[in-house]
């Protein structure tokens, strides 16, 4: 495996580690039709600002979502347009 191979996977590996949360995945979800303000997840998962934030973090780092600041707000949305599809195949699977 050469350099750029490596750097490939490891790349895909904090992707699904970024998803390895049933948190994080739960927003990504969210984001597949639109975009949020970190303030609707913390509203709906009941979670403190500090800990949504976090997981926002996380995914953004993998870059999954990417963000956009508007006045006092941060408003997340989906940068890896094939997760709908991915998690959607992986929810549907035959056993």
């Amino acid at each position: 495996m050469d350099i750029k191979e490596k750097r490939r996977l490891e790349e895909l590996t904090e992707v699904f580690k970024a998803l390895a949360h049933p948190a994080r995945l739960w927003m990504v979800e969210q984001l597949f039709e639109q975009e949020k303000c970190v303030c609707e997840f913390v509203d709906v998962l009941k979670l403190d600002f500090s800990t949504v934030s976090k997981h926002l973090s996380v995914l953004k780092h993998a870059h999954v979502i990417e963000d956009e600041k508007r006045g006092k707000n941060v408003y997340y949305s989906l940068r890896t347009k094939c997760l709908p599809h991915i998690i959607s195949c992986l929810k549907n699977k035959e056993d």
